[in-house]
C-alpha cells in the first residue's frame, strides 16, 4: 500500500447540499483515510516580507492522506471528490 495526498483547491462558499456530497464523499472513503486536513487564514513569507493569503478559488483548502495501491486508485478516488476548483493529487514519497 502506497500513501496519497488529495489537495483540494479553490473556495466558496458551501451549501447545505455541497456539504453533504462532503459528508458521503468523506465516509465512501474512511477506510482508506491517513489524516485529513482542512486549512484557512494561510500567510506567505518572500524575501520582501509577510501578506495574507487570499481565500478564493485559487487556494489551498486542504487535504486527506490516503492509502492505495498506486496512482490509478487514488485518482478514482480524487475523482469522487466534491471539487470547487481542482483537485491534485500527489504519491508521498517513501523514505
Amino acid at each position: 500500500m502506497k500513501k496519497f495526498v488529495i489537495m483540494t483547491i479553490g473556495f466558496t462558499k458551501p451549501t447545505p447540499e455541497l456539504m453533504q456530497e462532503w459528508q458521503q464523499w468523506f465516509k465512501s472513503i474512511n477506510d482508506k483515510i491517513v489524516d485529513q486536513v482542512g486549512l484557512s487564514n494561510g500567510k506567505t513569507i518572500t524575501k520582501d516580507g509577510l501578506s495574507d493569503l487570499p481565500f478564493d478559488l485559487d487556494t489551498i483548502t486542504g487535504f486527506v492522506i490516503i492509502n492505495a495501491e498506486n496512482m490509478d486508485e487514488a485518482l478514482e478516488i480524487a475523482r469522487d471528490c466534491p471539487m470547487v476548483t481542482a483537485t491534485k493529487v500527489y504519491e508521498v514519497r517513501s523514505s
